[in-house]
């Protein structure tokens, strides 16, 4: 698959629900969204039949998000008809690993191979300001990302969004993680949509970030963890895991962009924040026949995104991240 810019597109995110069982402040809104309607939702049949009608066109990585993945029933059997299909060669997984100690063993042994974890603060008190949910949510994190390294996941990311003035006090601490166990931390800089404007002075860019971190100690340039994403990479000398950043907005990484997203009701979109969808759904039950619409989704992939701080006018029309997985 190759879009009209002549990029490689063999990487699919998919969002297999829009609900999530915290409420993170730069993520969804505290009283939620209008969620969609369950008969709204592709079953798990269909987004495997979609896979497998794409990895026939070359895709070939997979990454399950949400809201939350997890929080979607018997999500194990989704990885399980994933992984066979022919083709796909890499299944990952983007969490808050709130309920992963109930599922890390069964998804290990459905195929998923690698985890992203979603983890903003390492200070349990913090938590409730940022997630806006009690400090047991925190623990049950902390315990997933245990299970995950108890299951054999690897490489573990920590996806962190560091905002001025809620949790930039933590570089040292995170940074100071990736020295004691493989963890591979990336600072994600904030990215503007509807709902979470009123954070556009907590922005951080990736040039202060690592500048913070590299006053912790020497940091060295590295390849980095396997994986999909853009993050660029740096070791402390001796150190198990890495720290990383992602630039969204001060630099963005368009030119080599190998995705799309398929939303949990069934619209391909061709870029995180842009407005060009292709609905899947409606030719997938009338037909069974996707292949002309991914077609047309690839002819339409934007060339970039136009993400502006302090405006959602760049984002796609997002409200939330969480509607689409990030």
């Amino acid at each position: 698959m190759k879009d009209q810019f002549g990029r490689r597109i063999d990487y699919l995110r998919i969002s297999v629900t829009d609900k999530c069982n915290l409420r993170c402040t730069y993520c969804m809104p505290v009283e939620g969204l209008e969620w969609v309607p369950r008969a709204e939702l592709l079953t798990y049949e269909e987004i495997t039949e979609i896979v497998r009608q794409m990895a026939a066109m070359g895709l070939s990585r997979i990454r399950l998000t949400g809201g939350e993945p997890l929080i979607r029933t018997d999500l194990p059997r989704l990885a399980r008809m994933l992984s066979d299909v022919p083709g796909i060669e890499d299944l990952a997984l983007s969490t808050n690993a709130v309920l992963l100690p109930r599922f890390a063993e069964e998804l290990r042994g459905a195929g998923v191979r690698r985890v992203n974890i979603s983890l903003d603060t390492l200070r349990r008190d913090r938590f409730e300001a940022i997630a806006r949910r009690p400090p047991r949510f925190f623990d049950a994190t902390l315990e997933g990302i245990e299970a995950a390294e108890a299951a054999g996941f690897d490489p573990i990311k920590i996806n962190t969004v560091m905002m001025r003035g809620l949790n930039d006090d933590e570089f040292a601490s995170f940074a100071a993680a990736t020295r004691q166990r493989p963890w591979h931390v990336r600072f994600i800089e904030l990215m503007p949509v509807g709902a979470n404007l009123h954070l556009t002075d907590r922005f951080i860019p990736a040039s202060e970030m690592l500048e913070r971190v590299g006053a912790v100690g020497q940091l060295e340039p590295v390849e980095g963890p396997p994986g999909n994403g853009p993050a660029r990479y740096f070791r402390f000398p001796g150190a198990p895991g890495t720290v990383g950043v992602i630039t969204p907005l001060s630099h963005n990484y368009c030119d080599g962009c190998n995705r799309m997203r398929l939303t949990a009701e069934g619209r391909l979109r061709t870029c995180l924040f842009g407005d060009h969808e292709v609905d899947l759904k409606t030719p997938l039950r009338a037909s069974g026949r996707v292949t002309d619409a991914v077609r047309t989704a690839l002819a339409g992939k934007p060339e970039r995104h136009y993400l502006q701080l302090g405006t959602s006018r760049g984002s796609g029309g997002l409200a939330a991240l969480s509607e689409v997985g990030g």
